[in-house]
């Protein structure tokens, strides 16, 4: 069975149509899976895959997130249209839709206009959308009918009004309508002038604004999981919270029972140690808001994997910008503990120009790959056979960043070396 855009069903409907018939293979694909779905891939409960190549000669949409104000309105209609394209403009409010159509028409009385929504019959309905597709209106007011689906390459502008009612997920997909050729698109996101948006919503703004690349549909997703919670994975609700034992220690739990359920070996959890002599910190200056930098070291202390410390790098890049060389240090420290802890190293400890490396025990490394290092980076590599041994890294420079670098360096081919041994 295949569900395409997953994030429009709701749990009890995918459940009715498996129990059509048992042992049924199920693949959902969604640009921005519901939090529930999501978490069940991240815990492994379920398989997930990620198509991350963006179709060619397509440019991310320039995104806007501003109060409704109708000389700006006006100025993105008419550039749109001068340059030979459409525009959608979101309105779900199905009542009051031909009053917004009649404003509309007195703030561009030079731009064909047409209005469709889901209460409309079908005859007519796909009268105007074909009108619309052949370009006989410049203008489409309409619902959210256009959320999935539509594929107008010549459509570049989205206003939506009253962004602030919409889903994370909902705005995600509204934007994908626009930006479907080789020109550049526009989305307005606006909400009403003076309004005090409730901090949801403010959330939910902040965050289509900032994620803007192409494939951030998995990035605003795993936003709206943190902002709506993951669900419950027992039972039909798509959000929530874990509240009796936090979200952290909860998937960590979780992790654990799907492991030992697979018959894999659960890990013992050790911290592993690391003082390396470098500045590593977030400025206030790169990120000033205190939810975010939180937010930044949560994700950044979660490095498993250079699969990860490249996820964190971009991530960063694509909502603040150029890493400075603080932040980049504290995630190269994260990335070197994780890797370290795998490998079976208690410490990793820098005094000077020289790295003390410290195993947990003595049967953390095989000694044919510690041999094997040794001799492969006798000039600056040494072995002390203490119980448990030490290895000892004499350093080219002191500086953070170098050290850093070879630190990191030297344990991907020690990790290398391992994974070899164990082949063979």
């Amino acid at each position: 069975m295949i569900i395409d855009e997953e994030q429009r069903f709701g749990v009890g409907h995918k459940e009715i149509i498996k129990e059509m018939k048992k042992d049924v293979d199920v693949l959902t694909l969604t640009a921005t899976p519901i939090p529930r779905t999501l978490h069940m891939s991240l815990v492994g409960i379920r398989d997930i895959s990620m198509i991350e190549t963006p179709p060619e000669d397509r440019y991310p949409v320039q995104t806007y997130v501003v109060e409704y104000n109708e000389s700006l309105i006006r100025d993105a209609i008419i550039r749109e249209v001068q340059r030979g394209g459409q525009v959608y403009f979101v309105y779900n409010h199905v009542k009051r839709m031909e009053k917004m159509a009649e404003k509309l028409r007195q703030l561009v009385p030079e731009v064909r206009i047409a209005t469709a929504h889901g209460q409309m019959s079908e005859a007519v309905l796909e009268r105007i959308m074909v009108a619309f597709y052949e370009h006989e209106y410049d203008l489409l007011l309409c619902s959210t009918i256009i959320e999935n689906g539509l594929d107008i390459p010549n459509v570049n502008t989205l206003i939506v009004y009253d962004a602030d009612h919409f889903g994370l997920a909902q705005l995600y997909q509204l934007r994908g309508r626009v930006g479907r050729s080789s020109r550049m698109a526009y989305a307005y996101f606006t909400y009403k002038k003076d309004k005090i948006l409730n901090e949801t919503a403010e959330k939910r703004l902040r965050a289509i604004k900032e994620f803007t690349e192409f494939g951030s549909g998995f990035k605003i997703a795993m936003r709206d999981m943190e902002i709506r919670g993951t669900g419950n994975l027992l039972g039909p609700e798509q959000h929530g919270q874990i509240s009796a034992v936090g979200y952290d220690l909860y998937c960590k739990l979780l992790a654990e029972a799907v492991r030992e359920m697979k018959g894999e070996e659960v890990p013992e959890p050790v911290e592993t140690v690391v003082d390396m002599q470098a500045d590593a910190f977030i400025d206030d200056s790169y990120i000033p808001g205190e939810n975010h930098k939180l937010q930044m070291y949560k994700r950044i202390a979660a490095i498993e994997s250079l699969e990860d410390k490249f996820d964190v790098e971009d991530e960063m890049v694509d909502r603040f910008g150029d890493i400075p060389e603080p932040a980049r240090n504290l995630i190269q420290i994260s990335y070197i503990r994780a890797l370290a802890g795998r490998l079976g190293f208690a410490e990793i400890i820098q005094r000077g120009r020289e790295v003390r490396m410290k195993l947990r025990d003595s049967q953390a490394l095989s000694p044919r790959v510690l041999m094997i290092i040794v001799n492969e980076n006798r000039s600056r590599l040494r072995l002390i056979g203490s119980n448990p041994p030490l290895l000892v890294l004499q350093l080219k420079e002191a500086a953070g960043t170098e050290a850093l670098s070879a630190v990191s360096g030297m344990l991907e081919k020690i990790k290398d070396l391992q994974e070899s041994e164990i082949k063979v």
